[in-house]
């Protein structure tokens, strides 16, 4: 199954993480298909992800984790 989750970079208590697409059965932070946006939860919650490509995701069946649908959503009230 394919999933959109989240890929952890950063120091020590400093965290990044990028919004990408890859298989289940990898691990957290091993190769991924896609790249779809970042989250920087230090920086005044800074997100972006592009849209265009997540529904294209979504609509051919790939999962999201619970963290990045709520994060996405968050996202989609907040450019309305």
């Amino acid at each position: 199954m394919v999933r959109i989750r989240l890929m952890r970079f950063g120091a020590k208590h400093r965290p990044y993480y990028r919004i990408v697409v890859v298989d289940s059965k990898k691990k957290r932070d091993g190769a991924y298909i896609e790249k779809l946006g970042h989250y920087s939860p230090i920086e005044s919650n800074k997100f972006y992800i592009d849209t265009n490509r997540y529904n294209y995701w979504i609509s051919v069946g790939a999962q999201p984790s619970d963290t990045v649908k709520k994060l996405y959503d968050k996202f989609l009230t907040l450019t309305k």
